[in-house]
């Protein structure tokens, strides 16, 4: 087991070069949320009177939101990345040495959930510095990261095997902004279900995105609801194993094809 996992790290490792080098990346990625966090912010504050929000501030809601949607967008892109090195050989080259195909594939995640976390801990911070309140202390704000991170790994393996199966970066382009939107906004990331039409609590059940949030949520609430992290982490965990599994798939089909 030691092998693959200092594989898989000397590749996650390479991967993350690129933010050492330039941490401009990292920052690029954090612009839009950190606009729509102060944005959404401002603009719905007063929407908590409605009631269903369970915080009588609307950026304590958002907070959560936020995390989740750029741990999606960001982990959409990671195919792009395997699809520039498929194109510049450097993953033909990496199969003709004894390195683990899965550490090959997975490194890419690895490196993506770490930024993941690390955009994950920024936004937190900047809420908190906007007058965000996290009542359920280090270990709730742990559990969103967490949530994050899953949901980021789910969505960047996925992505990775997309980039193996389509190899064209306008597909690619295409069905990430096409998902986008619609999984963040069939999701509780903005508005409180009680306020949703019944269609979309419905989709949202089942959306991934949801998951993430309503996990966080639970976890970041002044009395947790154990049940709803447990459940709701337990099937991002599982999802996010299958994606992985899935994608080390699709490699070993786009090796045999070389």
């Amino acid at each position: 087991m030691s092998a693959p996992l200092t594989q898989t790290w000397y590749m996650t490792r390479r991967q993350l070069m690129v933010y050492w080098r330039q941490p401009v990346f990292l920052l690029i990625n954090l612009i839009q949320p950190v606009i729509w966090l102060f944005l959404f912010g401002s603009l719905f504050r007063k929407v908590t009177d409605l009631g269903g929000f369970g915080t009588g501030s609307y950026l304590d809601y958002l907070v959560p939101g936020i995390v989740v949607m750029s741990a999606l967008s960001s982990s959409m892109w990671a195919g792009m990345g395997t699809l520039e090195e498929i194109e510049r050989g450097t993953l033909n080259r990496f199969l003709t040495t004894p390195v683990s195909r899965g550490a090959l594939m997975n490194g890419n995640v690895v490196s993506q959930g770490i930024s993941t976390a690390v955009q994950s801990v920024i936004i937190v911070a900047l809420g908190k510095l906007g007058g965000a309140d996290y009542p359920g202390g280090l270990t709730g704000l742990a559990l969103l990261v967490l949530a994050s991170v899953l949901l980021g790994t789910v969505v960047g393996a996925l992505s990775n095997a997309l980039g193996m199966l389509v190899r064209e970066r306008e597909s690619i382009i295409g069905i990430n902004t096409f998902l986008l939107l619609p999984l963040t906004f069939l999701s509780e990331a903005f508005m409180a279900p009680a306020l949703m039409p019944g269609w979309m609590r419905h989709i949202a059940d089942v959306n991934p995105v949801n998951w993430a949030l309503v996990a966080g949520r639970s976890a970041m609430a002044d009395a947790p609801d154990w049940g709803d992290v447990a459940s709701r982490g337990g099937a991002l965990l599982v999802l996010a194993l299958a994606a992985v599994w899935l994608s080390t798939r699709t490699f070993r089909s786009y090796q045999r094809s070389v």
